[in-house]
């Protein structure tokens, strides 16, 4: 039987609640906040959790034989990529604006600016990394596309970005769970592209990968999910050669020059020295 006390209590603090709805004072729940509407945070929702499939079959071939020109503006993606993230870039003349040969990049994974210089030994320096690695998505989806699909998201810009090289190589295969960028301020926007790639594609996560993504997310609720970052317009690449350059105006005329001896429109009789470049002056 309750206790003359206990009955006593019930009526008090029943009062009390309602004088404190009476009020307009809010009652304090657990309900977290709503989610940014357009954020990463709320499209991660729409992100499948599976387990990782095997790795069996993996080839970087499988996503094309290295980096083509996919959006046929006559450059490869790797420089498309160099031109967008670089600054102060240079460009290998004749290249029609194409080849770049130096430049700045301010990595975003350390923080650090880095000069980019073509060529053996120093390349390497800059590299173009797949923020969701090709074998990650070879293991949550990609394994079921076809060619075409995987040359695609290979050379999709919204998955590149230029960054420092040993940390690229650092990052290897890695998904959130295991790999994020030293510089902190940067996590956000990073795991965001992540989110971003995997909603266009398809491609699922891991549920340590998922709380991982969300553990940075939550700290920075409103980071919008990002679209695709739009390649540098490279100048129009020129007609289709069909024969050789019958002189050097010509081949001057579409911005051919110097001439050598691998390029279309190659005539031999414009190499007066035989040095295996035409046209050099």
């Amino acid at each position: 039987m309750p206790s003359r006390t206990r009955r006593r209590a019930l009526p008090v603090l029943a009062a009390a609640v309602a004088g404190v709805l009476a009020s307009g004072c809010q009652v304090l729940t657990d309900e977290a906040p709503p989610t940014p509407a357009g954020s990463a945070l709320e499209a991660l929702d729409a992100v499948d959790v599976r387990g990782r499939a095997p790795r069996t079959g993996y080839d970087r071939d499988e996503f094309g034989s290295g980096w083509v020109d996919t959006d046929r503006n006559g450059c490869d993606t790797r420089n498309d990529v160099l031109a967008r993230d670089l600054t102060g870039e240079v460009f290998e003349p004749g290249t029609r604006g194409c080849i770049v040969v130096s430049g700045t990049l301010a990595d975003p994974y350390s923080g650090a600016t880095i000069a980019f210089r073509r060529g053996e030994g120093t390349s390497e320096a800059v590299q173009i990394d797949h923020v969701v690695a090709l074998s990650d998505a070879w293991q949550k989806g990609a394994q079921r596309w076809d060619d075409a699909r995987r040359v695609e998201f290979a050379n999709d810009p919204l998955n590149l970005l230029a960054v420092d090289g040993p940390l690229n190589q650092a990052k290897g295969d890695s998904d959130a769970a295991t790999w994020l960028p030293p510089q902190r301020s940067y996590r956000c926007a990073y795991v965001a592209r992540q989110v971003a790639v995997k909603v266009e594609y398809g491609l699922w996560m891991t549920a340590a990968e998922r709380d991982a993504v969300a553990g940075v997310l939550r700290g920075c609720p409103d980071e919008p999910l990002p679209g695709s970052v739009p390649l540098p317009a490279q100048e129009t690449p020129p007609a289709e050669v069909t024969g050789p350059y019958p002189d050097c105006a010509a081949a001057r005329a579409d911005d051919a020059t110097p001439l050598r001896e691998a390029d279309p429109g190659w005539n031999p009789d414009l190499d007066g020295d035989g040095d295996g470049v035409g046209c050099e002056s």
